[in-house]
């Protein structure tokens, strides 16, 4: 199936609502726990429908190619030409010492939980995939998560903090600080809480500031997650936190937060919004006067397109950066270079890097670690396992699922990098180049830390 084709429509069990997902990763799993997800929704048979017999490997990927989170997606196509050429999704996985042919079927999640739960029902019962790949936010990943330990398959996500991961999944919020859980067919790639803490608090030092910082969390997953994990490591780093409150997505007035953040003279900013959020807030925020002597983004501004719709333009706006050409990292599948992978991009599509082609190529560099690992592919007990045991070097450097801050959780270190005007004949208007490489000194510095304002 080539990326984007869905399959014909099938009756599918129990559907996840957006509204009681949202609600139950979100404020309120925050509140109860949120134990109640995965038991709502455990309707079904672990592994009804049975795995694929034979000798193809089927995965199932599931991304947001269109809707408010597709610049996540952008370079997914290409990702996954590059990795049907490669010789182990070509010519095959060799397991067992049997030659196994690789099916990848992708699917849609239309940055839509409900959409997201379904495919990935679909792709577990009617497309009988032996291992379900998932990537970017939440809303994507989650209800993938949780459709794969309900029907028992082994399922890798990333582009989620593992906080995220974990409590959609059902972890206890009172066992972050020392997670134990560990869920038999879910594991995932990225970093948490404290590595935002460690990519951001040192350029927010940087700067004298009056150490408040406003921030703009909503009332989703990763709002939720930022509120009750993020801000005490705010304080925890010596600065006092303005919250502005809970706002639902899709909010377009912004004037009674900005009001807050100027009141308090924050001129340090915080946030995790949906990327038309920030948008809406950041145009308003420039024109009421709201100005941050350093801006540190979460899930917006973390690739071209998104960057280049802000106005006034980004300059010097700070994010985190988990993959870049700037990265000192091979391919384990063909030992091909972070830079050449995102050279080999802009002369495919035309189009600058984004960061998740390397996360998304990272994917199915893990599934094929785990399935030569295994007796037998077909096996999703067997595959789970192997994931939990998964340790190697690739696309996004060192990851490791046996030793991450929860079970399955392998981390990777993010860079602190803002977006900087090219020179003129550039090819492109802006670029993300790295200012801050406190938690991966392996990345040389390429530009100054500036003020945002």
């Amino acid at each position: 199936m080539d990326l984007g084709e869905a399959g014909q429509p099938l009756p599918l069990d129990q559907p996840i609502s957006r509204r009681s997902l949202l609600t139950g990763v979100g404020a309120g799993a925050l509140a109860m726990g949120a134990g109640g997800l995965l038991s709502a929704c455990s309707s079904g048979i672990k592994g009804a429908g049975g795995p694929a017999k034979g000798g193809t490997i089927n995965i199932g990927f599931v991304t947001p190619l269109t809707g408010s989170l597709a610049g996540f997606a952008s370079g997914d196509k290409y990702v996954i030409s590059k990795i049907r050429q490669t010789s182990a999704f070509s010519k095959g996985i060799k397991v067992g010492g049997k030659l196994y042919k690789v099916n990848i079927i992708v699917q849609d999640s239309q940055s839509d939980p409900t959409t997201a739960g379904q495919v990935a029902t679909q792709l577990i019962l009617s497309n009988k995939v032996d291992l379900l790949l998932t990537t970017s936010t939440p809303e994507t990943t989650t209800p993938v998560t949780v459709a794969a330990e309900r029907h028992g398959t082994p399922c890798v996500s990333t582009v989620v903090p593992w906080e995220s991961w974990y409590l959609g999944l059902g972890g206890s919020p009172a066992s972050l600080a020392h997670p134990t859980t560990k869920f038999q067919y879910c594991t995932m790639f990225f970093f948490g809480l404290p590595q935002f803490q460690g990519c951001f608090v040192p350029m927010w030092n940087h700067f004298k500031t009056d150490h408040e910082v406003a921030c703009m969390y909503p009332n989703d997953t990763d709002g939720n997650a930022f509120r009750d994990g993020f801000e005490p490591l705010i304080r925890a780093s010596g600065y006092k936190v303005v919250d502005g409150g809970a706002y639902a997505d899709g909010t377009t007035n912004y004037t009674s937060m900005i009001s807050d953040f100027k009141s308090h003279n924050c001129q340090v900013f915080s946030n995790a919004p949906l990327p038309p959020d920030f948008i809406a807030f950041w145009k308003q925020a420039i024109q009421e006067g709201f100005k941050p002597t350093i801006a540190t983004v979460a899930k917006v501004l973390l690739f071209p397109d998104d960057a280049l719709a802000l106005t006034p333009l980004p300059y010097n706006v700070a994010t985190d950066s988990w993959w870049g050409p700037y990265l000192p990292y091979t391919s384990s599948l063909t030992g091909e270079s972070a830079s050449a992978l995102a050279k080999g991009y802009e002369t495919s599509t035309g189009n600058q890097w984004v960061q998740s082609i390397g996360s998304s190529y990272s994917l199915f560099e893990v599934a094929n670690v785990a399935f030569k690992a295994v007796s037998d592919p077909h096996n999703r007990a067997e595959v789970a396992n192997a994931l939990h045991h998964v340790s190697y070097r690739g696309m996004c450097g060192p990851i490791n699922f046996a030793t991450g801050p929860a079970p399955g959780v392998g981390i990777i270190q993010p860079l602190g990098v803002q977006w900087k005007k090219t020179p003129a004949g550039s090819k492109f208007p802006i670029e993300m180049l790295v200012v801050d490489n406190s938690l991966n000194p392996e990345v040389k510095i390429q530009a100054p830390l500036e003020a945002t304002f």
